[in-house]
């Protein structure tokens, strides 16, 4: 073959390979017998980091090192192998990269779909979600999670739309599930005084018996009662964990994750047929997106404590399977070589504030001393004059609107600034196709196989408790 027609084939058949559904196909991974299950789990516990790049677990085990000496709970449950680990490829049904709710609906559902789906293919089909199905056989299921409760992961694994962005419908969607415990944020689209449609969503659940709490007290107040719940605890997000522990207020209003998470197993658990429940890190995934290191690395260690929580439960029940996983890269961080790298990642150790903080605190007429002084209060070190120029000029002009706009604040600037002081950087802003780490523990574990694609998780949850998923 000539070296031009060689060159020329290979282009073709790259172009090929690009345009070919078999890259984004779920069909593997089905053979899975129930013969080769040794025990049946009876409960379930599936937590997600989400956009958890392998750099983020990483800095959040140095960091818990550096500071306590410990390892994170799924780093050390690697190195005593109590662990099965994976890798898995995250690819949706229209693209190697996935976002959030085709990437939790691979699991929700058990296919691909195309990115802004939620269990529904592109021509309308719908699968069941998961939860439906747990629900259906006699399990308690529940979701709890950092980000609104509504939002693409949570709503993953229990219903099926069109788009994620739907979240009002969401919403609405839950209240005919009747699902036992969803926890997180997202007031905005039960409260009648927020919803453009002006519908009492929340009076919807408490006519269905739930008992609806909006704070960490009312949360308390209810922990043992038998009704099922909802909790809905901010308008939108919850607060970053490196904000909320140096904030008495947050400290005190807003549970953690760790917090839901023991209150929905003990809410679940004594259920005869057993219970399901998702736990979302997902505050996890807009750090990522805003290049916001300080709330990256805390929330991943929340994420963890949550993490313990549930496996402190599963070793002493000995019924429970636990998956721990992420539904896709993001933005690829990392400590980086420098001569005080060492030196510059430990200021961590010391700050108070996100970086969102900041950007949340600047406004058109603030001035240079007032920017260094607020970084410096919250982070704890100073910027030049000329780095305060890039923020400033940035901002500069910015209505009221404009400031509360994540996509016109300097979020990517003020990371790269942030990175000559603690040597963490990123390398985009956006999810990525790299592979991620998924392991397991418990009755049902011995099923992960060493390489899977993401809709594995979903026929590995319907044999670890012995239910036929074809």
């Amino acid at each position: 073959m000539k070296r031009r027609d060689f060159f020329r084939n290979s282009s073709l058949t790259a172009a090929g390979l690009a345009l070919s559904p078999l890259l984004f196909s779920s069909d593997d991974n089905t053979s899975l017998l129930l013969e080769d299950l040794n025990d049946e789990a009876k409960n379930i516990i599936f937590l997600v980091s989400d956009g958890m790049s392998i750099g983020t677990l990483t800095m959040a085990d140095m960091h818990l090192m550096s500071t306590t000496g410990k390892h994170t709970t799924w780093i050390e449950n690697y190195k005593n192998g109590r662990f099965k680990r994976a890798m898995m490829d995250t690819a949706s049904a229209d693209s190697l990269v996935t976002d959030s709710a085709a990437g939790g609906s691979a699991w929700g559902g058990g296919v691909r779909v195309p990115n802004g789906a939620l269990n529904m293919g592109a021509n309308g089909e719908k699968y069941t979600p998961i939860l439906q199905k747990f629900k259906n056989e006699g399990k308690k299921v529940g979701c709890v999670t950092t980000v609104p409760i509504t939002h693409a992961t949570p709503a993953s694994f229990c219903v099926n739309n069109k788009s994620r962005r739907n979240q009002p419908e969401i919403a609405e969607q839950y209240l005919d599930l009747k699902f036992d415990v969803m926890m997180g944020g997202g007031d905005q689209y039960f409260s009648a005084d927020k919803r453009k449609d002006k519908k009492d969503v929340y009076g919807g659940f408490a006519s269905a018996g739930y008992d609806v709490v909006k704070s960490k007290s009312q949360l308390n107040a209810v922990s043992n009662s038998e009704s099922p719940l909802l909790g809905v605890f901010s308008d939108d997000p919850l607060p970053y964990t490196i904000d909320q522990k140096n904030d008495k207020e947050l400290q005190n209003t807003v549970p953690t994750l760790a917090e839901m998470t023991s209150v929905a197993i003990n809410k679940m658990k004594d259920n005869s047929q057993g219970f399901v429940l998702q736990v979302e890190g997902g505050k996890v995934d807009w750090a990522a997106h805003a290049n916001d290191a300080p709330g990256l690395i805390y929330d991943q260690i929340a994420f963890d404590e949550a993490l313990k929580v549930a496996l402190d439960f599963a070793i002493e029940d000995k019924n429970t399977l636990i998956i721990v996983t992420t539904d896709h890269g993001n933005a690829n961080p990392g400590l980086f070589k420098g001569r005080k790298a060492d030196e510059n990642f430990a200021r961590y150790q010391t700050m108070k504030k996100s970086n969102t903080w900041v950007m949340q605190n600047l406004h058109a007429n603030l001035k240079p001393n007032q920017l260094k002084e607020l970084i410096e209060f919250g982070q704890g070190f100073a910027i030049s004059d000329d780095e305060v120029k890039i923020i400033l000029n940035h901002v500069e002009g910015l209505n009221e609107e404009e400031l509360q706009d994540y996509n016109k604040m300097p979020y990517e600037k003020y990371g790269l600034i942030h990175k000559k002081y603690t040597n963490v950087g990123f390398g985009d802003m956006s999810h990525s196709a790299d592979f991620v780490e998924c392991a397991a523990f418990g009755p049902g574990s011995e099923l992960l196989t060493p390489f899977i694609k993401n809709t594995f998780l979903h026929n590995m949850m319907l044999k670890s408790v012995g239910i036929t998923f074809r």
